[in-house]
C-alpha cells in the first residue's frame, strides 16, 4: 500500500474514533496527497514492532513564526489504533516528531489536545509540554514546548 494511503486510512480511523463522519474518506486521501507533496507538512508512521504494519500516525505542520523568529512546528493528528495503545507507539511518534522539528530548526512545538483526554495530556506532559490555555468544559487544550537548538 502506498504510504499516503496508509496515512489517510489511519486518519480516517481517527475521524471515526472521534465519532465524526466528515470529511469523507476521499477528502482525507486527497488532503494527505496534497500535504505530502508540499514542504510544510510531513507524516510519521509507527508500529509496535518491526514485523507489524503501521498502527499509529502523526502529522507535523511547519510555519514561520514572527514571535520566535523562526519556524514553529505543530504536532497534529496523533492517533494510535486501540490494539497498539500502551505499546510505546504514541511516545515513539512524539519523540520522532520533536526530533524532526528540532533538526529542521523549529524553535517550539505546539499542539492541541482534548482537555478531557487525560492519557494524551499525560503523554505530552511527559515530554515537557505545558498548558498554554485551559478552556473549561473539555474543549481543546493548547500546549507548547520550547525545542533545543540542534547544531
Amino acid at each position: 500500500m502506498h504510504e499516503a494511503e496508509t496515512v489517510a486510512d489511519l486518519l480516517v480511523e481517527f475521524r471515526d474514533h472521534t465519532g465524526r463522519d466528515w470529511p469523507s474518506r476521499n477528502a482525507f486521501h486527497a488532503a494527505v496527497e496534497r500535504l505530502i507533496e508540499g514542504r510544510d507538512a510531513e507524516y510519521l508512521l509507527g508500529a509496535p514492532d518491526e514485523d507489524s504494519p503501521p498502527a499509529g500516525v502523526c502529522q507535523i505542520r511547519y510555519r514561520f513564526g514572527v514571535w520566535v523568529a523562526g519556524e514553529d512546528g505543530e504536532l497534529e493528528d496523533l492517533f494510535v489504533r486501540e490494539q497498539a495503545r500502551r505499546s510505546g507507539v504514541g511516545a515513539a511518534l512524539v519523540e520522532a516528531a520533536l526530533d524532526r522539528a528540532a533538526r529542521r530548526g523549529c524553535r517550539r512545538m505546539k499542539l492541541d489536545v482534548n482537555a478531557a483526554n487525560p492519557a494524551a495530556r499525560a503523554l505530552y506532559e511527559r515530554f515537557g509540554f505545558s498548558s498554554w490555555s485551559d478552556p473549561p468544559g473539555g474543549d481543546d487544550l493548547l500546549m507548547r514546548l520550547r525545542l533545543p537548538e540542534v547544531p
